[in-house]
């Protein structure tokens, strides 16, 4: 019998490191254990009515079918009660935009996996555009790359389907084919690609990422690719693609030696013995965009540029642009498309033909606008654009606690966009509207589709308050919930939601699920947007990077502490949940704040951050995190929840939750703390799916007995009504 080992958990002790044989027969039958268990503790009549409750709102035949135009149609992929692995689809515009839409099946899922004996997940598919010529002939879009996953993993295959016979081309008659790997195909011309993919030992990056770009001819196999561009081992990953804006075709390598760095290279005479690498000479963490005739360079850090006009500094956050052609030449004019506040930040941009639509966050509300270029003439007069303002137009889509998402139909023809607004308690509109520049009336976007309410919403109120955290940052919050709770009226059980991470913001999103399951049985739901996130900007997230990881977990517990102090729910009711790198949250709220909680749900998680950075995909999270290889363990040990667990401490009931097939985090890290805690008798319950990948489920079925878990679990632990 393995010796429980005293607290806390020194690293070179670990008892548990058989958890981290994924299939291994030992691991699975623990699993198969602590499944069973969970059945038996949270199954039964609740367990069953939110289950059925979630399913109805995901298999719900009357969500928004949202589309990608392709050619003549808008494609769609779909699933249902009837189609449960998922059906890609297309119709005409004007079928979609009646009650009940004609879809032609293009690819059926379901019926795939039967014929091959392979639980295939939809990883996405990408179709190449015809050549002008072509297109001017009427020739058709047929050539498409389908990306499939065994299980729901981030390893999946890619194979090259015909969108006009509507089947895969086999390698046989000259088909691309990707075997299973994490990697990437990506369309040259219609004989070309490039290829990204495990080519053999010691091809890929030690986060288990290709580290070589390829490119590969039809009718040649795969190991005579000419090889591109190959990166270091020690690198994230290496991509390639051509971008093929008619007039403007360019080939571009991406090389990431960390996540939040990066290095693009313009490449020339591509795949010949002249072939010639060309660097964008930006700062290794800025983004950069090309369109048309354009450079945009969004900045995470300050940038010291000595241009045109003498030494400039532009600030972490901003959005640059310049004519790309007068930027490799040597100029160094930009102009500032958009500057950071403290309360505003860049959310997204999306570029039409003709203009570029800038999407800010102000405390994380969206506020949109048009920006249009001035037109940069050939030649030497390309100069005289350098540094000039674009036009600024509204774009009149916002509203009270509404997140407004827009992203382009055809950025190569046409200023139409596609807009999504939603909010907590409003169900999401997809419109379609097009972009006019200034001195033209923009008309607001048309709505096409509208989902139905999907809980009864009655009495509920959505707020956003803020709070104050332990070195005095002012820390923004949303509310869900009863309106007379929220007002102070009356208490709930609550649960606080958070991630915290790799500067992404959380926004105001319609949740069906949330609904049903929390909201209409009286429940308050939150999401606080602690740093470490994105929700301003660069500056938030780097707040709480490696050594200052503290940040985050101090913001989300005066979080926690405020929805108390303001009488929303009572001490012991207040539950809270992360995913992945919230998963590493809710870890350290279990172990560092127990006493905040009455009940912790733990997603996905990073847990063991000794070993993170060996388990799959981990390495690449060293920029965010720290390398426990070196001095950083210093720190890292500070917020690694398999480390800081004490079995001298109380804790609240906690649910883990993970899956056998996540190739992105390692199961072991929540099958290693999960197995801790229950050896020293702690209150735990754990799930894991089988399939699901780093999502957690394979199709609706799996999601909806997933919810049922979360949510069951927080009812049976936090006294619901």
């Amino acid at each position: 019998m393995t010796a429980v080992p005293s607290t806390p958990l020194a690293p070179s002790d670990d008892p548990y490191t058989w958890l981290e044989d994924v299939s291994g027969d030992d691991a699975l039958g623990w699993v198969r254990d602590r499944n069973a268990d969970m059945s038996a503790r949270l199954g039964g009549e609740l367990f069953d009515e939110i289950e059925k409750q979630v399913r109805e709102v995901l298999d719900a035949e009357d969500k928004i079918p949202h589309v990608s135009q392709i050619g003549e149609y808008y494609y769609n992929f779909w699933r249902d009660a009837r189609h449960v692995r998922g059906v890609w689809r297309r119709t005409t515009p004007s079928s979609y935009v009646t009650d009940h839409p004609e879809w032609e099946t293009v690819l059926d899922l379901d019926a795939l996996a039967e014929e091959e004996g392979e639980s295939w997940v939809w990883h996405g598919a990408s179709v190449l555009r015809p050549a002008p010529d072509r297109l001017a002939a009427g020739e058709p879009w047929r050539h498409a790359l389908v990306d499939l996953s065994p299980g729901g993993s981030d390893t999946d295959v890619t194979r090259e389907f015909d969108l006009v016979d509507k089947r895969f081309v086999p390698a046989a008659e000259g088909g691309f084919v990707r075997s299973a790997a994490k990697g990437s195909l990506g369309w040259v011309d219609a004989d070309t690609v490039y290829l990204s993919t495990d080519f053999g030992e010691g091809t890929t990056t030690t986060s288990g990422y290709p580290r070589i770009a390829k490119l590969w001819r039809r009718g040649t196999p795969p190991e005579e690719a000419v090889t591109v561009f190959e990166g270091e081992a020690t690198d994230v990953a290496v991509s390639a693609r051509r971008s093929r804006t008619p007039g403007f075709e360019r080939d571009l390598v991406v090389r990431a030696p960390s996540f939040f760095t990066s290095e693009t290279w313009l490449v020339r005479h591509v795949g010949t013995p002249e072939q010639e690498l060309v660097r964008i000479d930006v700062p290794g963490s800025a983004n950069v965009g090309l369109h048309r005739e354009w450079l945009l360079v969004r900045l995470r850090e300050d940038w010291e540029v000595t241009g045109d006009d003498g030494p400039r500094t532009y600030p972490a956050g901003s959005l640059l642009a310049a004519p790309l052609d007068a930027f490799l030449a040597g100029r160094r004019r930009m102009t500032v498309l958009f500057e950071p506040t403290p309360t505003r930040s860049l959310a997204g941009t999306t570029w039409t033909r003709h203009h570029l639509v800038v999407n800010v966050l102000d405390d994380v509300t969206n506020q949109p606008y048009v920006l249009t270029p001035p037109d940069v003439p050939d030649g030497p007069g390309a100069a005289d654009v350098l540094g000039r303002p674009w036009a600024r137009s509204e774009f009149p889509v916002a509203g009270d606690l509404l997140s407004v998402g827009v992203s382009a139909v055809d950025a190569v023809d046409s200023d139409d966009v596609w807009v999504t607004t939603t909010g907590f308690l409003t169900p999401p509109t997809l419109a379609r509207g097009t972009v006019v520049g200034p001195g033209d009336e923009q008309a607001p976007p048309a709505p096409l589709k509208s989902a139905p309410d999907r809980f009864d919403a009655g009495g509920l109120a959505a707020r956003q308050r803020f709070t104050t955290s332990d070195d005095g940052t002012r820390v923004p919050y949303f509310l869900v919930g009863p309106a007379a709770v929220l007002d102070g009226d009356a208490t709930a059980p609550a649960l606080l939601w958070g991630y915290g991470g790799f500067e992404i913001a959380l926004q105001p999103a319609y949740s069906g699920t949330i609904g049903r399951a929390w909201l209409e049985r009286g429940g308050v739901y939150a999401v606080a947007n602690i740093r470490g996130g994105g929700e301003y900007g660069p500056a938030w997230h780097q707040a709480a990077l490696r050594e200052k990881r503290h940040r985050a977990y101090e913001d989300f517990a005066a979080v926690a502490r405020d929805i108390v102090r303001t009488g929303i729910t009572e001490p012991g009711r207040l539950g809270m949940e992360g995913r992945s790198n919230g998963g590493l949250l809710a870890g350290n709220m279990l172990t560092q704040y127990p006493d905040l909680f009455g009940a912790v749900i733990v997603g996905v998680p990073l847990l063991d951050m000794k070993r993170y950075s060996h388990l799959l995909a981990g390495a690449s999270w060293m920029a965010e995190y720290g390398d426990p290889d070196t001095d950083d363990w210093e720190f890292l040990q500070g917020f690694s929840p398999y480390h800081l667990f004490s079995q001298d401490r109380d804790y609240p009931p906690v649910l883990f939750t993970t899956s056998t097939k996540d190739d992105r985090v390692h199961p072991g890290h929540a099958r290693k703390l999960a197995a801790l805690m229950l050896a020293h008798g702690k209150d735990v319950t754990y799930y894991e799916n089988i399939e699901g990948g780093h999502g957690g489920a394979a199709d609706n079925g799996q999601a909806a007995y997933m919810a049922a878990t979360h949510w069951t679990f927080l009812w049976k632990r936090l006294g619901g009504a």
